[in-house]
């Protein structure tokens, strides 16, 4: 079973976590299933870049993004050569280091009661 480090993000894994994932698997199912509350607007639908991650570690396992995830991906803030929506990204069979970027374009977060 691949495991998916996440690196230190200040307000959803202050110490990271170590998550594992099932082949298959987005990476934004895998971080939800475990706890980590990812902003994921569109309900993975690829209608928006709130599950913007960067890929450290494993990037190349990963299938390559297509033309819409492309599209939404111009829009996160904090883009790089490395970054994949997680709800887009499927989970191989190799181990992935990700951060969550700090910021995001979601203009409306809903609080937990």
């Amino acid at each position: 079973m691949p495991n998916i480090t996440v690196l230190p993000n200040t307000e959803l894994c202050p110490e990271g976590a170590v998550v594992a994932a099932r082949k298959g698997q987005t990476i934004c199912e895998a971080l939800q299933a475990a706890g980590i509350e990812i902003e994921h607007a569109c309900e993975h639908a690829c209608a928006c870049s709130t599950c913007h991650v960067i890929v450290r570690e494993g990037f190349a396992t990963l299938d390559s993004a297509d033309e819409g995830e492309e599209d939404m991906l111009d829009r996160a803030w904090g883009l790089e050569p490395h970054s994949r929506l997680a709800c887009q990204a499927f989970v191989k069979g190799a181990d992935l280091t990700i951060e969550i970027p700090r910021y995001s374009r979601n203009l409306a977060k809903e609080k937990k009661a």
